[in-house]
């Protein structure tokens, strides 16, 4: 019952994160579940939430979905993965998240200290899915480099929201057949996300409602400090290694 309790709380905080920025609830998720779960149950459990996040977003939000933006990311994404897994067997994961660490706390000080590079097309869009892909394909931490180029291209608020559910409803929904393939999809995995359901829609309508209230800068300077977070939380993760 008590871990019930525990998976069902975590899970609520991960959609509420997750709705309102747009991102990051797989770092709260999967490392706070994996403490009372095992990996194995923890990362499907993960992704399938993440997808109940991404379609009531997508439903809710889908005229503001930068829909070139998405499908070049999601397409690119699909040619990043083998590369990812080949990196998962021969770089160590400790480095890879050193350098990942390190480079988004610099962006997150950078674009904080009032220096704002911009993108101005979706010319580097490829680059940026490309990489998400092979960050995913290895660790499963996509996010980070498509949260960067939101920043880049100056999405609003809730075009930066609603791109980005678009583009991990398809990446979850590929992650989740991989998991249905591999025997990783159980009865345990299904019990639990049906369990949590309840709480994690109130945790996706709150984070909706804490999301309109914020203002374009409010939005940026939360997005920079979730950024500078995850940075740290990947430098320690890589320390401990």
């Amino acid at each position: 019952m008590s871990t019930t309790v525990e998976v069902v709380a975590v899970l609520f905080l991960a959609t509420f994160i997750r709705s309102a920025l747009g991102f990051g609830e797989a770092l709260v998720a999967v490392p706070l579940l994996a403490l009372t779960l095992p990996v194995q149950v923890a990362a499907p459990l993960a992704v399938l939430v993440s997808i109940t996040v991404a379609v009531v977003v997508v439903i809710q939000d889908w005229r503001n979905i930068h829909i070139r933006s998405a499908g070049w990311l999601v397409l690119s994404t699909l040619f990043g993965i083998p590369l990812g897994l080949l990196l998962l067997k021969t770089v160590p994961e400790s480095i890879v998240k050193a350098i990942l660490g390190v480079f988004i706390i610099a962006f997150a000080l950078y674009s904080l200290a009032g220096r704002k590079p911009e993108l101005h097309s979706n010319r580097f869009a490829p680059l940026f899915g490309f990489v998400a892909g092979i960050l995913g394909g290895a660790y499963g931490m996509n996010g980070p480099p498509l949260v960067v180029y939101g920043v880049l291209r100056r999405w609003s608020p809730a075009q930066f929201r609603a791109t980005l559910q678009g583009y991990f409803l398809v990446a979850s929904i590929v992650g989740m057949l991989g998991y249905a393939l591999t025997g990783l999809w159980t009865r345990t995995v299904s019990g639990y996300f049906l369990l949590s359901l309840p709480l994690a829609f109130i945790g996706i309508f709150l984070g909706h409602a804490a999301h309109r209230r914020l203002s374009g800068p409010g939005f940026l300077l939360c997005v920079h400090i979730g950024l500078a977070l995850i940075g740290v939380i990947l430098l320690a993760q890589a320390l401990r290694a």
